[in-house]
């Protein structure tokens, strides 16, 4: 019998799977029609699938980027951080959460301020990221929109929030739903000044942040298919043991029962807002 001596050469990986590998990532599929999106397409269109005109998600300093002229501002209030009031600790502290947070998107905290301009309207501007702890509201968000909302009563600037949250931050407790009548007090004073407010609700928009800032604006305009509410649809269907119907909680569900003023396409929103507040101010 002969015997052969076996060679240890890597193995190599077949001709479809490296194709895989040099393609991953480049390609996402939409989750309303399912097609499939060259990456750079979709980025080059605001992350709207260019077939169905489903809206993705949007990071919030591309948001600015779509709102404000060239793409410019000057950040307002970034130092403020977190101290963990509670100490808190699920699967994991607080504290190690928010610096991967932080670390990973390059922010504090889940909302950025700032002043800039709208179709050469000086404006202050927050926008939140979801990224961020769900765009979650605490102390940090709290104060840093409450702050935004005094700088415009102050200055007589519009002031333009979009919301993208899950709601108050639980891992603040009480201290994130104390933000709740702070920034809506605010705000009722920036009423009082006489300054318009535009609420932009994204998806999503749900909990303490719908039940605070996000329904308060002069003008509350939404997204196409944005889920906005307080408790999640699973929740509500438990409690009230009934079927709910389709499509609540969407924003053009909303809008036909009178919660929300407009449904706006992305493309569309800056000019939407630059023409409102023409109306308000001129």
């Amino acid at each position: 019998m002969a015997w052969f001596k076996k060679e240890n050469k890597p193995m190599e990986a077949p001709p479809s799977q490296e194709r895989r590998v040099k393609t991953e990532g480049l390609w996402i599929k939409c989750e309303n029609c399912r097609s499939i999106i060259w990456k750079k397409d979709l980025e080059a269109n605001w992350e709207v699938c260019p077939k169905c005109e489903h809206h993705f998600r949007l990071g919030a300093k591309r948001r600015l980027e779509l709102l404000l002229d060239d793409g410019k501002w000057r950040e307002l209030d970034a130092e403020l951080a977190s101290t963990d009031p509670l100490k808190f600790v699920d699967i994991k502290p607080y504290t190690q959460r928010l610096r991967e947070a932080q670390d990973k998107l390059g922010m504090n905290d889940a909302v950025i301020t700032v002043e800039g301009c709208l179709n050469g309207r000086p404006i202050i501007c927050c926008s939140m990221e979801f990224a961020f702890v769900g765009g979650s509201m605490g102390a940090v968000v709290g104060e840093r929109v409450t702050r935004a909302a005094e700088r415009s009563a102050e200055r007589k600037m519009p002031l333009v929030i979009v919301s993208c949250s899950a709601g108050a931050r639980m891992q603040e407790g009480v201290v994130s739903l104390m933000q709740l009548a702070k920034v809506s007090a605010a705000l009722a004073r920036l009423d009082e000044a006489r300054v318009p407010y535009i609420s932009v609700l994204t998806d999503p928009t749900t909990g303490g942040v719908t039940a605070s800032f996000a329904m308060l604006g002069d003008l509350n305009i939404a997204e196409p298919g944005a889920m906005i509410g307080f408790a999640g649809p699973r929740v509500i269907e438990q409690t009230i043991r009934q079927k709910l119907p389709e499509g609540f909680q969407r924003a053009e569900f909303l809008l036909e029962h009178g919660f929300l003023d407009a449904i706006v396409p992305r493309k569309e929103l800056k000019n939407y807002i630059g023409h409102a507040l023409e109306f308000f101010i001129d």
